[in-house]
């Protein structure tokens, strides 16, 4: 069978491109090497953070905000509840990267944002500690996602309009077979006109020499249980990111018994194999939330009731890879820890790519001639 679209790799930007391209009528097959879902990834880790006032950068600031209502959609269309509102409380040193990055992006998007001194934060959010050398700005239309419920969803949708996901299908090779491409596993071959590579940390090992300079960082999450959680309730506690000497952290509130969510972003040793990272979790692992929680947050400095490991795939310059690298082949990579969210409007981008050779959403910063301009930026 022909089909339009053949779709490799089935993690969150994959389901949402099957997602997006089914919803419009086309015939997609959809190829994963694991199950749906698994943990082995980036896709995994019961919650994410969803925010608009975008210190990366203030181009994804119109993609979040059509990443919102594309969950939204999702949410209606399953009956499911995908994103909780909670607010995003941002620390970090007055004129340092995230703090200037979160109000330029406010101000370039009129996002409502509210500076606190440290005294108001305290008494907004009780929990923090040792905060007097950080501004504070808190972001009150942020939230947070629930992954594997989103994951299911994206699955049923694509499903539900005639997508065919295969598991357990790992794909040996791919080529361009006339205007067309030719996509072999183990126990097929399988053609379509277009082909949709979303292979997260095994993106460089399935472009080959398609993949710009990609790199793949371990990432250690860690849910802490105090005996009281009811300081972590979101109506009590913020999703947060801090930027401190010691690295950038981030955290959630505590939605169940698993407690609250904390971890570092970045800082981390990278690598070119991501079947090479050691999945086991150390006291190594732990030390470095430990000080920060010990500081900062010394009533989650509790036991671990859960750990897991996931990986970030990097660009040089931490932004997104989302381009085409000729009318049959279509890419997204790259999506360096904070991908994530974006994932609905993000599909519709790679169903636009793929059905139109190009999109209208505002998407330039990601293009593969934009990123190798600035691959040295950080």
């Amino acid at each position: 069978m022909l089909y339009d679209v053949i779709v490799l790799g089935l993690g969150v930007m994959g389901l949402a491109a099957a997602w997006r391209l089914a919803s419009r009528g086309r015939r997609v097959i959809g190829l994963e090497q694991h199950t749906l879902p698994h943990r082995l990834g980036s896709s995994h880790g019961h919650t994410r953070i969803i925010r608009q006032a975008y210190y990366e950068h203030p181009d994804y600031v119109p993609l979040v905000r059509r990443a919102y209502a594309g969950w939204y959609e999702l949410e209606q269309l399953t009956g499911q509840r995908l994103l909780t509102i909670c607010p995003c409380l941002s620390l970090g040193p007055p004129e340092g990267e995230l703090i200037q990055g979160v109000l330029r992006a406010a101000r370039e998007h009129a996002l409502p944002v509210e500076r606190l001194s440290t005294a108001e934060v305290y008494a907004r959010f009780a929990a923090f500690a040792h905060l007097e050398d950080y501004a504070a700005v808190v972001e009150p239309t942020a939230g947070v996602l629930a992954v594997e419920d989103s994951l299911r969803a994206m699955a049923q949708q694509a499903q539900s309009r005639g997508a065919i996901l295969l598991e357990r299908s790992a794909v040996r090779a791919w080529r361009r077979d006339g205007t067309g491409v030719a996509v072999l596993t183990d126990s097929q071959t399988f053609h379509a006109a277009r082909l949709v590579i979303t292979a997260g940390p095994w993106a460089a090992r399935v472009l080959a020499s398609d993949a710009p300079p990609l790199r793949v960082m371990r990432q250690v999450v860690f849910w802490l249980a105090a005996s009281d959680l009811t300081p972590f309730r979101r109506d009590r506690f913020p999703v947060f990111i801090a930027d401190t000497p010691g690295g950038y952290y981030y955290g959630l509130p505590a939605f169940d018994r698993r407690g609250v969510k904390v971890a570092q972003h970045y800082g981390a040793a990278e690598s070119d194999d991501p079947d090479t990272i050691a999945r086991t979790i150390t006291a190594d692992d732990e030390r470095p939330v430990r000080d920060f929680l010990r500081r900062h947050l010394p009533e989650a400095d509790a036991p671990v009731s859960e750990a897991a490991t996931c990986l970030y795939t990097l660009t040089p310059d931490r932004h997104f890879w989302i381009d085409s690298l000729d009318e049959a082949v279509v890419v997204a990579a790259g999506f360096s820890g904070h991908g994530f969210k974006f994932a609905p409007v993000l599909g519709e981008i790679l169903a636009d790519r793929a059905m139109h050779g190009q999109t209208s959403l505002p998407a330039t910063l990601f293009q593969r001639r934009v990123f190798t301009a600035s691959a040295n930026a950080k």
